[in-house]
């Protein structure tokens, strides 16, 4: 059995980066993609749906380094879903996608981009 999802939206915020004293580094960031649905009225709408991403380790350093809020990306990861307590002591539920992949598909002006050929 295989945990995999692929995604294709837009970020919605700037990546968050986290530095753990391990020396790891992890990124956040959500990104929206949506749909485009007739509802039972026969009127058309778009749905979207949010979701959390979670890179680490040279992804996450990419990540950081190159996408910003509106960019159009692909990703490949998996789903995993985390408990928590928080600070008041209340139990939290998290959905998060975990990038195991990553492919900017935006523009990219005036930024220069690892070059593999070398």
């Amino acid at each position: 059995m295989k945990n995999r999802i692929t995604l294709i939206g837009r970020v919605g915020q700037a990546p968050e980066v986290k530095s753990f004293d391990s020396g790891s580094q992890k990124c956040t960031f959500s990104l929206a993609t949506h749909e485009r649905i007739k509802t039972s009225h026969g009127e058309r709408r778009e749905e979207t749906q949010w979701h959390q991403v979670v890179a680490w380790g040279v992804l996450s350093e990419l990540a950081s380094k190159y996408l910003k809020k509106g960019d159009l990306c692909a990703l490949e990861g998996k789903v995993q879903y985390r408990t928590y307590q928080d600070a008041q002591g209340s139990t939290q539920y998290r959905t998060e996608i975990v990038a195991k992949d990553l492919q900017f598909l935006s523009p990219m002006v005036g930024t220069e981009m690892p070059n593999d050929s070398k």
